[in-house]
């Protein structure tokens, strides 16, 4: 049920991005314009969607590790990989106190996981499978190609709102100078349309991991448990929101930065509360599966 609403739900937030896209193309009124943007924004992610696993694993400083370094690790993500008919992603480690996990990668034969030092201290063994269960399911669902779409469409609109500067509106022939009110509103109402379509997409993924993790798993309790502590290691222990980790952040499974406040509603990740609640009601409606 949670799988089912959350892909309509997704496939309908890339619809409204989409239909964000042609409104501005159209109110702008010019066909050169619109195809600039659209080349220079599906190049700029294309390039972010192939590289995407180095960025993210280099932001984090993160190492390949070998199966005599972190048996465990290797033990738990082969088990859950054979289970889901998949092949067996790369390992990577970051020496982050920090306790995050992320996973990235086109598909799952080029998949990588990384965990950093921090989450290996503070879970146990159960804690962490339902973390790389979580991981794992955002390679299966093709959420680095969701991920990758959305960035790219709301580039496009965010690209328009600069080009909005200096080409003529509402496809008017009386002037041919911009009218500075409607530029003035274009450049920040557009991208932060655009911004908050993509959090949604964002967030709406998150809760499929979480659900789809969970189902791999089979243990719903192992992640929320993990998430509490992850939430709490996070907080106390916020990254600094600048450089690479900024445009990578939003595959991590915590908000690696400072959450609360306004900050919150502009957030890739959904409330932690609020993912560990569907994950009891979701332990809940298994349990009689689960004995």
């Amino acid at each position: 049920m949670h799988s089912h609403h959350n892909g309509i739900k997704t496939a309908a937030l890339l619809g409204l991005l989409t239909g964000l896209i042609l409104a501005v193309g159209y109110w702008l009124g010019g066909s050169g314009g619109l195809v600039l943007a659209v080349v220079i924004s599906l190049a700029t992610n294309a390039v972010s969607y192939f590289f995407s696993d180095k960025l993210a694993l280099r932001s984090m400083g993160a190492r390949p590790v070998s199966e005599a370094e972190f048996p465990e690790l290797y033990q738990i993500v082969r088990e859950l990989a054979t289970d889901a008919g998949q092949p067996m992603p790369r390992l990577y480690v970051s020496p982050s106190m920090q306790p995050n996990a992320f996973a990235t990668g086109r598909n799952p034969r080029h998949a990588a996981v990384a965990v950093t030092v921090g989450i290996t201290r503070i879970l146990n063994l159960r804690e962490l499978r339902g973390v790389i269960g979580h991981e794992l399911s955002h390679v299966y669902n093709r959420d680095i190609l969701i991920s990758s779409v959305a960035a790219g469409l709301a580039g496009i609109v965010t690209l328009f709102a600069q080009l909005a500067i200096f080409l003529p509106f509402g496809g008017s022939d009386d002037e041919d100078s911009p009218n500075p009110a409607a530029a003035l509103l274009m450049l920040i109402l557009g991208p932060l349309a655009a911004s908050i379509i993509q959090l949604a997409i964002s967030r709406n993924r998150e809760f499929q991991a979480d659900a789809s993790g969970a189902t791999l798993t089979r243990d719903p309790l192992a992640l929320a448990s993990a998430l509490e502590k992850i939430h709490y290691g996070t907080q106390r222990a916020p990254l600094p929101a600048d450089g690479q980790l900024t445009s990578t952040a939003h595959l991590m499974i915590a908000n690696p930065f400072r959450g609360g406040g306004l900050s919150a509603l502009f957030s890739t990740h959904p409330p932690m509360g609020e993912r560990i609640r569907r994950l009891h009601q979701q332990a809940s409606l298994t349990a009689p599966r689960l004995g």
